[in-house]
């Protein structure tokens, strides 16, 4: 495995599919690596606050025998009260192994390159590998099997929709987007995404119209319109993004069994109904296997 994990397309299938295997077996049994990494150390370095990634990754580590140091955007204000480099190069002389959680991309490509010890996205504006990874753990718990598995995504062409489209490229997992007119996801991840499902059979298409995207769809998953950083266009947004809310009617023209994603935070009435809290929704599984997958990436990267 490289020595860190900054997009989907950093990992190779083979690692994908030796994450999934172990994070199975460590959902079973929770506690079977105990003392793996015992006098480890993870930072958890933050620019945006967190809720999921924060607690996963604690308590990961603590079931793993490592321990967690959280610095939190107050504290170290990277890039303000420091330079990225300096902060990289310092950090890692104490710990071994960061999780950083930034807004610009381009923030954690410094620290890669000058951390000692591996980094790990733990959210950017370009991608969120964890999620998408904690993702198709979720998905694969549900079919077993991803060939001939749609899964439809509707809403703003992010972070997480560039990882999505990238590991279910490199898996063979069918994506149909919908985004409005202007919020389609990133042209060079697309590329990436379109020339990975070549290779595994994926079916990867994106258009403007949220019915066509989710028509016989298995999964239909979405996120909110306006992240973090993004509160300013929240309005022009709510206007843009009308349509493409995941209700009871954009969901009669998925499967009659589709089970519903959202990575959460969920906003109701804004980017999905209360569909999200029916009997088909998978929303709080998405967000334990978060902690699941992590401790696989943590043992991957750290243990022996």
């Amino acid at each position: 495995m490289d020595k860190n994990i900054i997009s989907i397309d950093s990992l190779s299938l083979k690692e994908i599919s030796l994450i999934m295997k172990l994070a199975g077996k460590l959902k079973r049994a929770p506690f079977m690596r105990k003392a793996a990494l015992a006098n480890k150390t993870l930072a958890l370095l933050f620019q945006k606050p967190s809720n999921r990634t924060r607690i996963s990754f604690e308590v990961a580590m603590t079931h793993l025998g490592g321990y967690t140091l959280y610095l939190s955007p107050e504290e170290i204000n990277m890039g303000v009260r420091e330079p990225v480099k300096d902060v990289a190069c310092v950090v890692s002389r104490y710990v071994d192994i960061i999780v950083a959680r930034v807004f610009s991309h381009n923030d954690i490509l410094t620290l890669a390159r000058y951390s000692s010890v591996p980094v790990i996205n733990g959210l950017s504006d370009l991608e969120h590998p964890c999620q998408a990874l904690s993702d198709l753990f979720t998905i694969k718990e549900k079919f077993r099997s991803l060939k001939k598995v749609k899964l439809a995504y509707v809403g703003d062409g992010n972070n997480v929709l560039n990882s999505l489209l990238m590991i279910a490229a490199k898996t063979g997992l069918d994506i149909s987007v919908a985004t409005p007119k202007g919020y389609e996801p990133a042209r060079e991840i697309f590329d990436k995404a379109a020339a990975a499902a070549k290779k595994s059979g994926s079916v990867v298409t994106i258009s403007n119209d949220p019915f066509t995207a989710v028509r016989g769809a298995d999964v239909v998953y979405t996120d909110v319109w306006a992240s973090m950083g993004q509160e300013a266009d929240k309005q022009q947004r709510l206007l843009d993004f009308n349509g493409f809310q995941i209700n009871e009617t954009l969901m009669k023209s998925a499967g009659a069994d589709a089970f519903i994603m959202h990575c959460l935070p969920a906003h109701r009435g804004e980017e999905i109904t209360d569909v999200v809290d029916g009997k088909n929704s998978i929303i709080y599984d998405q967000a334990e296997n978060r902690m699941h997958v992590q401790k696989a990436i943590l043992l991957k990267m750290l243990g022996k």
